[in-house]
């Protein structure tokens, strides 16, 4: 298997866990967002490589890839004979207007042959809890493999997550609408307050409640305990194959959120390092 880094967790254990082999290749910063290393790409593939695991949204950089960033994903895969694994889970919580979703499988039908795309209402609606999430496989034979590797590991999904899903799915658009809105406003105030930090840098979140913090300059040993200490809970980036840096859900009341910000700001400023900063 292969993938980018950084990148969500359960990207990283679930291959060990199922006693493959993973191959990693890390995402470059270019300005105000984050790109495909192309090189890297080809270099983490091998002989042994069957499957590529993609994640956009991704989480945690925040970006929505364009088509011509996906067309040459999919082409790479097509020469090496990958089979796609496609997280959109993040796919509805689009935070630039300007800037729509493409589902990998959408590209063409050879793509969508060779494609398992992954999906759930959980992050869009807050109902991570009910447990509840889809595939959508095109191919009969893959998705028969996967109905087959499912087996003993997958349970059958509960009643409860099933209606929860298809309440959102169907009467959701107008919450779904102002939330978006909310969040658009908590992004801006965590753009503007972060890259005012000494010590600290984010980029522009395109999509999610994730922004994805450089705090490599901060000149603190262990990011996440600093600020943790402050009585801010981050997410620690070396979970995501991504040290020195943190990750921020912003998908939260905004008084919460400025009053964490707020103690971030404070942490830095009474820290011994800020002099240096």
């Amino acid at each position: 298997m292969v993938t980018t880094i950084p990148i969500y967790p359960p990207f990283l254990s679930a291959p060990r866990n199922q006693g493959r082999t993973l191959s990693t290749f890390a995402m470059i910063r270019n300005g105000e967002r984050w790109e495909f290393d192309w090189a890297a790409f080809a270099k983490a593939i091998t002989a042994r490589t069957r499957l590529f695991i993609l994640c956009n949204p991704h989480n945690p950089l925040g970006r929505i890839f364009s088509r011509e960033e996906l067309l040459r994903l999919a082409e790479i895969c097509l020469q090496h004979d990958l089979i796609i694994c496609a997280d959109e889970i993040h796919c509805d919580l689009l935070l630039e207007r300007d800037r729509p979703h493409l589902p990998m499988a959408t590209l063409s039908p050879e793509i969508a042959d060779r494609t398992i795309t992954l999906m759930a209402p959980s992050k869009t609606f807050n109902i991570a809890g009910l447990g509840l999430s889809f595939a959508v496989i095109p191919n009969a034979q893959l998705r028969g493999r996967f109905e087959e590797a499912m087996r003993g590991i997958v349970p059958h999904p509960n009643l409860f997550g099933y209606t929860a899903a298809l309440a959102a799915y169907r009467d959701g658009q107008e919450w779904l609408r102002e939330l978006l809105d909310y969040l658009r406003d908590n992004a801006r105030i965590v753009q503007d307050r972060i890259n005012c930090m000494p010590g600290l840098t984010t980029t522009p979140v395109a999509a999610t409640y994730l922004a994805w913090i450089d705090a490599r300059q901060l000149g603190v040993r262990n990011p996440q305990s600093f600020f943790e200490a402050a009585g801010v809970g981050l997410s620690d980036g070396r979970e995501f194959d991504g040290p020195g840096f943190l990750r921020l859900n912003f998908g939260c009341p905004r008084a919460m959120l400025t009053k964490a910000l707020g103690r971030m700001e404070r942490a830095i400023a009474s820290s011994p390092f800020s002099a240096n900063l």
